[in-house]
């Protein structure tokens, strides 16, 4: 990547004199922090030294059009002659070539897929789709392993055969007893994630941005184009904050609200009301198609079938393995992704009529799986918990979500477990980042959301756009899937790739259509597609 780095001529001295400016949050002309000096040292390093492409390691799982390497950065960027840890790198090239015609290449396209704890490893893969093709003629597609993700010094906070145990509860109104308990396993799991990583503290969403800055010149690029998806948009926003000079593009798909007041408590609450939202937009969809499902003809039949599946797998698991909270996490995907609904409601139909192999095929945690689960959830953990203060009063946490459940109980205590250690957790935390970008600091860039989106609710997407000045908001109306970049609409692919390929955006905001609704699947034609969908 030297010769890259070399078409740039000064590109070493530019990196050090741009990163070591003001911090954000600082008054201008302050000194620079010693993470700011650490971040430009560990930028022209990397810079220097390229990143060695050869065959990926067979725990990828990647083809051999697909090239691996390493990137080196500091664990504590105050420290940059400290600890290293090595990010793992995939990239293929640009193809140079759409629909028969000659393509000039753009440079270097990186991808972060959310979490935080998702890697973006496969993300080259992409290319051949027809919806990124002309992407992949522009730009090399590079993804990553954030650092604690897959190889990328992975975090890890309990035995994962103990974390996809199973089957379990799930109550959605806990009673005192049940409550201890959970606040028992939090605990644990906080105990664990501290004891496991003496790094600990240094997994947070800065670090984020500073070790995607140190990316971005591995490269060769001096100026990062960036798509982040769901979390991958928030620490996108944190690295326009601290780096709006080194920024050429970014596309934030399905934002995260990045108001500090929000992170993550808030949000967290804010998902668990958005996601009541989408658990009746499934429900109306099933009972739209009751001549398919037998679930009910509406909205309220469809969630008795649902309650009354639930009631019976607290009694006898399906298969032993898929008890109400393996239900409850497979129903949740159907908030995320509607291409779940026909699967998920063909697994409810079967069972109801005394066939629990879909549900299973569907629901039972994946051996295989285990690890890889346990570290994602690791690195969520520790990210979400580091970022900002959280109640460390198990009294809050009981109020606020004792409130929310009564008008959205679907996944609102399920949410609050998961995150419950970050009351408990034995790292410093730090105050969440200001993101924000003045006037002209930034170049424009491209914000996707669905308005129904109950991941990252669509008022996140809003006010991402009010922060980063010049920013233009597309949305598409009426539809909920979380990550809508390159996906069913081709009215948003048509804003992706023109300000991608053209750095063409409206003029203020724009809206799409919805994607057409999922069609019906039952029986044999449910039973043909792949396990896990």
């Amino acid at each position: 990547m030297r010769a890259a780095a070399a078409r740039y001529g000064t590109a070493g001295s530019l990196v050090l004199t741009a990163l070591v400016a003001a911090p954000a949050g600082s008054a201008s002309g302050a000194p620079p922090s010693p993470e700011t000096r650490g971040t430009a040292v560990a930028a022209q390093r990397a810079e220097a030294a390229g990143i060695h492409w050869g065959a990926c390691a067979k725990a990828e799982g990647l083809p051999p059009s697909v090239r691996c390497g390493t990137v080196s950065v500091p664990l504590d960027y105050a420290h940059p002659d400290g600890k290293k840890i090595k990010l793992t790198v995939s990239r293929t090239k640009a193809t140079k070539k759409a629909a028969g015609r000659a393509v000039a290449r753009q440079g270097a396209l990186v991808f972060n897929p959310g979490g935080p704890g998702g890697s973006g490893m496969y993300f080259p893969l992409v290319g051949v789709l027809p919806e990124w093709k002309r992407i992949a003629a522009a730009y090399d597609l590079v993804g990553y392993a954030p650092r604690g993700v897959g190889r990328s010094a992975p975090l890890t906070c309990q035995d994962p055969k103990q974390y996809t145990k199973a089957p379990t509860q799930a109550p959605t109104y806990p009673d005192a007893s049940y409550k201890q308990e959970r606040i028992a396993r939090a605990k644990a799991y906080a105990r664990g994630c501290g004891t496991r990583n003496p790094g600990l503290r240094h997994y947070t969403s800065l670090n984020n941005a500073r070790d995607l800055d140190v990316l971005r010149a591995a490269v060769g690029e001096r100026k990062l184009t960036f798509m982040g998806a769901s979390y991958g948009t928030y620490f996108g926003a944190v690295y326009a904050t601290l780096f709006p000079s080194h920024v050429r593009r970014m596309v934030f798909d399905s934002a995260v609200n990045p108001d500090p007041a929000q992170i993550w408590y808030g949000n967290n609450l804010e998902q668990s009301m958005a996601f009541e939202g989408r658990w009746a937009d499934f429900r109306s969809w099933v009972a739209k198609h009751d001549k398919v499902y037998h679930l009910g003809s509406t909205p309220d039949d469809v969630l008795r079938s649902y309650e009354k599946v639930r009631a019976e797998l607290s009694h006898k698991p399906a298969g032993g393995k898929v008890g109400p909270g393996q239900l409850q996490a497979a129903f949740l995907k159907a908030g995320y992704y509607d291409d779940y609904w026909p699967t998920r409601a063909s697994a409810l139909s079967a069972y109801l009529k005394g066939d629990p192999k879909p549900l299973i095929e569907q629901a039972a945690p994946e051996p295989k799986g285990a690890a890889e689960e346990e570290n994602g959830n690791a690195v969520y953990t520790a990210v979400e918990c580091n970022d900002a203060p959280w109640p460390t009063d198990f009294r809050v946490w009981d109020r606020d979500n004792s409130d929310l459940a009564r008008v959205a109980p679907f996944e609102t205590w399920d949410n609050a477990w998961m995150n419950l250690p970050c009351a408990y957790w034995p790292a410093p935390r730090q105050q969440a980042v200001d993101v924000r970008t003045a006037k002209d600091a930034l170049p424009p860039t491209l914000i996707l959301a669905a308005e129904r989106d109950a991941a990252t609710p669509y008022e996140g997407a809003r006010e991402l756009n009010r922060r980063l000045r010049g920013s233009v908001l597309v949305t598409e109306e009426g539809a909920g899937t979380h990550g809508i970049a390159a996906g069913p609409n081709k009215c948003v692919n048509g804003h992706l790739d023109a300000y991608l390929l053209e750095g063409r955006l409206p003029e203020r905001h724009a809206e799409c259509a919805p994607h057409r609704e999922p069609k019906p699947l039952s029986g044999e034609r449910a039973a043909e597609l792949p396990k896990g969908i």
